[in-house]
């Protein structure tokens, strides 16, 4: 009954996520096509291969998070195809850049329970996966009608998470309950998964520490420090709205030459940032536009894609969502550039990772942006500090790989026989 209210409440708000999906296309247009994949309806497209996979991966941090897994997919059973869903259009775009024509790509329908039926019924996955906490309750029911095991994997769940679930127990309970496995990525992480519900739990550990960085990004972050004539310079990585006025506040008040590069999290706020850097009187230039020169005191990362190239490029980095009570980004993929990190207080989405990080070295806590400020000019000028952070974080990115094949034996023993096996 709940999840039948559920859904009732989804099909009369249908037109309120439509009106916002339409208001989000004002900045960024993509969101306007593929419009009739939202509600699973595939008039032009030719009936998907008979073998097929499918990952849901909701954006662009789960698409690059799943890399290491989905080329692990490929190699194992490679007679199969490989379809990856999301539910924005830079997710697709960096599924589409990272995989070309060995993947098919398409939007997961709102979660409706004609759309969900439609959705199986097209695409016929043998098995899928759910990166991290993708629950919703109509699509694994559907799946679980149709004997199509749906497993969870580099799964987190945070303590505010598991009491969100809880409130609503009756719908998330069963919907945890359909899933045939979990892949948790730390102990913690498992024991609220299985009171939220789930089974078949497993620590598996983070898929993201097996992110290898691009070595033509790493190159052109190379290159950018060479262009720079020995100008020491810093990262504000994946900001989020009130983050940059504050850390702006603060970085007048402690003035550095050295040239501060910032990386607005999401691209539809590329402009908003630029028209406050130019609302404060600061020299700065965009990446669209080149590369900084001597007097430019920001450099405005307003590309995609490119974020291990601002890391390979930086002294060290502050890792933004964590400032705001936002939960953080990952300082994950700057470890694995061998950036050093600094990080705010709030970073309840990766807790064990910061955690983990700060007790290795890689990575330092900072209380506000006042305290960012200082402690990024006195890295700057304590050259073997940084460079012992540095070795550090080398050395905890590489202690914490494995969790892509942990993860694939897993979902070998969760649907065996084997694919490729099962034809023989």
């Amino acid at each position: 009954m709940l999840r039948r209210l559920y859904s009732l409440i989804l099909y009369l708000a249908t037109p309120l996520v439509l009106l916002r999906l339409f208001w989000r296309a004002r900045k960024q247009p993509a969101y306007r096509a593929h419009l009739n994949e939202r509600f699973a309806f595939y008039p032009a497209q030719p009936a998907p291969p008979s073998s097929l996979i499918w990952l849901h991966a909701v954006s662009v941090g789960e698409t690059r998070a799943a890399e290491p897994l989905i080329r692990a997919l490929l190699e194992r059973w490679p007679h199969h195809h490989l379809l990856i869903t999301g539910m924005t259009p830079t997710g697709r775009e960096t599924a589409r850049q990272l995989y070309r024509e060995r993947v098919l790509h398409a939007y997961l329908p709102y979660d409706l329970p004609d759309a969900v039926a439609r959705f199986f019924d097209h695409f016929q996955p043998h098995f899928g996966i759910l990166m991290e906490t993708e629950i919703w309750p109509n699509l694994l029911a559907a799946a679980q009608h149709r004997n199509i095991p749906v497993t969870l994997v580099n799964a987190r769940l945070s303590a505010r998470s598991a009491r969100g679930y809880r409130r609503f127990s009756g719908l998330t309970t069963p919907a945890f309950a359909c899933l045939t496995g979990v892949a948790a990525q730390t102990a913690a992480d498992a024991e609220r998964l299985r009171q939220t519900g789930a089974a078949q739990v497993s620590v598996c550990g983070n898929l993201k520490f097996d992110v290898r960085p691009p070595p033509d990004l790493l190159t052109l972050g190379q290159h950018w420090r060479q262009q720079r004539n020995n100008r020491p310079a810093w990262l504000a990585a994946s900001t989020r709205e009130g983050e940059e006025a504050l850390l702006l506040d603060a970085w007048q008040k402690h003035p550095t030459p050295a040239l501060l590069i910032l990386v607005p999290r999401h691209p539809q706020r590329f402009a908003e940032v630029g028209a406050l850097l130019t609302a404060r009187g600061i020299r700065w230039q965009a990446r669209s536009k080149g590369l900084p020169d001597s007097s430019t005191q920001v450099w405005l990362g307003d590309s995609m894609g490119e974020m291990v190239a601002y890391y390979a490029c930086a002294e060290f980095a502050f890792i933004g969502g964590s400032l705001l009570p936002l939960g953080g980004q990952n300082l994950i993929e700057a470890a694995a550039c061998n950036c050093p990190v600094l990080i705010g207080p709030h970073t309840f989405n990766f807790l064990q990772a910061t955690k983990d990080a700060i007790a290795a070295g890689a990575a330092r806590r900072i209380t506000n942006a006042e305290d960012l400020l200082v402690t990024a000019n006195a890295l700057l000028n304590d050259q073997a500090a940084m460079q012992a952070m540095r070795q550090a974080s080398r050395d905890f990115s590489t202690a914490h790989q494995g969790a892509t094949e942990r993860t694939l034996q897993l979902l070998l023993a969760l649907n065996a026989p084997a694919p490729d096996q099962a034809k023989h």
